[in-house]
C-alpha cells in the first residue's frame, strides 16, 4: 500500500509495496506513480485519478504492469481510494495486489521509455496493428505492398519473439504488455516500441 499526494507523488508506502518494486524508501518516495508503472499507465489511469479528484468516484480498480528495478515487470490489480486530508486537499491511497504468477516477458520485451529498447520495426508494428484490427493476410499484403508470404514471415517472427502460438495470443500478449493503445480503434502500437519511431 502507498499514499499519493494530489500530484500523484508517492509520499509513504509500506514494506510490501517497496519490496514489490525492488527499491527502498529513498528510491520510491518522491517519485510520481507513473514512473513505477508501464508507459501505457497514464492512458488508463488519468481518467480514474481525475474522477477521484473531482469527487465523481471514491475508488477504482485497474490492472496495471509495474516496473521492478533491473528491468523486470509484474502484473497487479491496482486499487485507488480517494482520501480527504488535512486542509481539505485530496490525496489517494494506492493498493497493489500482484498476481501470483510472474509476468512471462520475452528477452526483447519493451521496458519504459527511459530505459527501453524498441521491439518492432515500423513494418512489424503496422502488421501487428492489422492483425489486432482483424485484417486478413491478403488485406495486409495489399495495404503494405507485400506478398502474402512476406506478411506470414513477419507474423511468424513476431510469434517467436513474443513466445506465443498464434495471432490471437500475439495480440493478447501485446495488449497485456501495454504495446497497443488503450481505448482507441483501430489499435496502434505505441511509438516507444517501434525502432524507427524514435
Amino acid at each position: 500500500m502507498a499514499s499519493l499526494d494530489s500530484s500523484l507523488t508517492v509520499v509513504a508506502a509500506d514494506a510490501a509495496f517497496l519490496r514489490q518494486f525492488g527499491g527502498s524508501s529513498s528510491d520510491i518516495f518522491g517519485r510520481n506513480v507513473y514512473d513505477l508503472l508501464h508507459p501505457s499507465a497514464p492512458q488508463m489511469l488519468d481518467r480514474h485519478f481525475a474522477r477521484l479528484a473531482d469527487g465523481r468516484r471514491t475508488h477504482f480498480a485497474e490492472r496495471v504492469v509495474g516496473l521492478r528495478e533491473g528491468d523486470k515487470v509484474f502484473s497487479a490489480e491496482m486499487t485507488g481510494v480517494a482520501v480527504q486530508s488535512v486542509g481539505n486537499s485530496l490525496s489517494c491511497v494506492m493498493i497493489l495486489r500482484p498476481d501470483d504468477a510472474p509476468v512471462d516477458v520475452p528477452e526483447t520485451a519493451p521496458q519504459p521509455a527511459r530505459r527501453s529498447k524498441a521491439v518492432f520495426s515500423h513494418l512489424d508494428a503496422r502488421i501487428l496493428e492489422g492483425v489486432a484490427s482483424g485484417s486478413s493476410t491478403v488485406q495486409l499484403a495489399a495495404r503494405l505492398y507485400l506478398s502474402r508470404q512476406g506478411v506470414e514471415y513477419h507474423v511468424g517472427l513476431m510469434l517467436r519473439r513474443m513466445k506465443v502460438p498464434n495471432r490471437a495470443a500475439l495480440v493478447a500478449r501485446a495488449h497485456s504488455m501495454g504495446m497497443l493503445t488503450v481505448g482507441s480503434w483501430p489499435p496502434r502500437v505505441l511509438p516507444d516500441f517501434v525502432k524507427d519511431a524514435k
